[in-house]
């Protein structure tokens, strides 16, 4: 991964404005209060015997975290955000904001931080669907409070 390329990414979201509608973007999605950045995409898993797979997920976690130590370094320590009970109580029919409950339907866990002086979110985080589906590394941005 790009992590220069990566930082421009999230620069640009931190700066743009949000759509009044979801639509998709060249980096990504957005919709009213966020803009999501698929910064990094793995290839599937249709035929892997397992051992690409935990190969790929440690890679995807090493570059998470590379990536965040350069955000920590801007906004200081990330708060560690489970996104379990936000898929929990969705499930259940409970109202929840985007872009955290589409988030919570696929990844786990986020990093946070809050941009001074923006009242905005940045959120990354490690998504995949399925077992054979892909692995992406996501940054949100958002001006709604995470749940």
């Amino acid at each position: 991964m790009d992590i220069a390329k990566a930082l421009a990414v999230i620069d640009r979201l931190c700066s743009e404005g949000f759509p009044a509608e979801p639509a998709r973007t060249d980096v990504g999605a957005a919709g009213p209060g966020f803009l999501m950045a698929e910064l990094e995409t793995s290839e599937d898993f249709w035929e892997d015997d397992g051992t690409r797979w935990q190969e790929t997920a440690d890679q995807f976690v090493c570059d998470q975290d590379g990536l965040a130590e350069r955000l920590t370094e801007r906004w200081g320590r990330p708060q560690a955000v489970s996104l379990y009970s936000v898929f929990e109580r969705a499930t259940r029919g409970e109202e929840t904001a985007e872009p955290w409950v589409s988030l919570s339907g696929h990844v786990p866990d986020v990093q946070l931080w809050r941009a001074p002086g923006t009242g905005r979110w940045i959120a990354l985080g490690v998504s995949q669907w399925d077992e054979e589906l892909p692995f992406q590394l996501l940054a949100v941005v958002t001006d709604t409070d995470p749940p």
